[in-house]
């Protein structure tokens, strides 16, 4: 069983306070002061990934102790107020449970990208929030008229000012991509209504964290939305590959 970090939970009372092991729903109960949008789901997906290790009773059951509570908490917190990836809080867990120490980054605002590991950190791209469509033109390295085919089919949206979000490069170029291989704008229409569904599914859970009263909560739901984000990607990965799979054994 890993240790706790010490501070892990902070002082908000997350810890049980007879320190008897306890259930994943009484977990849940404890971490809801601090963490109102916090789901058993989410407990389950960060023992998944290693963040905690909870015992498990003969019949199954998982079973708590006060030091996995802090660190839950600990996690939690700093997904929260500095939006690092797991990867990122797990390896610094690692290290202060070697003894080293370990500073964390400033509170900071989420990042513009919503899905981690998408984008290609060395691509050259703008930095500014919008660009122009000359801008789109010149970084996708097409035409006019291509452009406007990849936007009558919804692929590329101008926003009412004719600006472009900085996302549109990496969808003009996958799309300019895939197009290499015979695939037309028309049929990437059923790619782009699926995009969408996902981002409504992604808009019912964060909706009620950022209507919160309390501003940490709404300041986490950009957080929260990048790590569904993330993980609808990788779901969808591994559905595409499944399905090749069986038609091209």
């Amino acid at each position: 069983m890993r240790h706790t970090p010490t501070g892990g939970a902070g002082s908000s009372g997350t810890a049980s306070s007879d320190r008897k092991p306890m259930s994943i729903g009484s977990v849940l109960n404890v971490l809801r002061e601090e963490f109102p949008e916090v789901t058993i789901s989410k407990i389950r997906f960060l023992e998944a990934e290693g963040l905690v290790e909870p015992q498990r009773t003969p019949s199954g059951y998982r079973k708590f102790t006060a030091a996995d509570v802090e660190r839950l908490a600990g996690v939690l917190r700093m997904q929260r107020d500095h939006y690092l990836p797991l990867k990122v809080i797990r390896e610094h867990l690692d290290a202060l449970e070697r003894g080293e120490q370990v500073q964390l980054p400033a509170p900071a605002t989420p990042p513009r990208d919503l899905v981690e590991g998408v984008s290609d950190p060395d691509e050259e791209r703008p930095t500014a929030a919008r660009i122009g469509r000359s801008e789109l033109l010149a970084a996708t390295e097409v035409d006019e008229t291509t452009l406007a085919g990849w936007e009558s089919y919804g692929l590329i949206v101008a926003h009412e000012d004719g600006g472009y979000d900085i996302e549109a490069v990496a969808v003009a170029k996958l799309v300019a991509d895939l197009g290499r291989f015979g695939l037309e704008p028309r049929h990437l229409r059923a790619v782009k209504a699926s995009a969408e569904r996902e981002a409504g599914l992604v808009e019912q859970v964060v909706a009620p964290l950022r209507r919160h009263r309390n501003p940490q909560t709404r300041a986490h739901a950009e957080a929260t939305a990048r790590e569904l984000a993330t993980l609808s990607v990788r779901l969808h990965a591994a559905l595409l590959q499944s399905a090749l799979r069986i038609r091209l054994p």
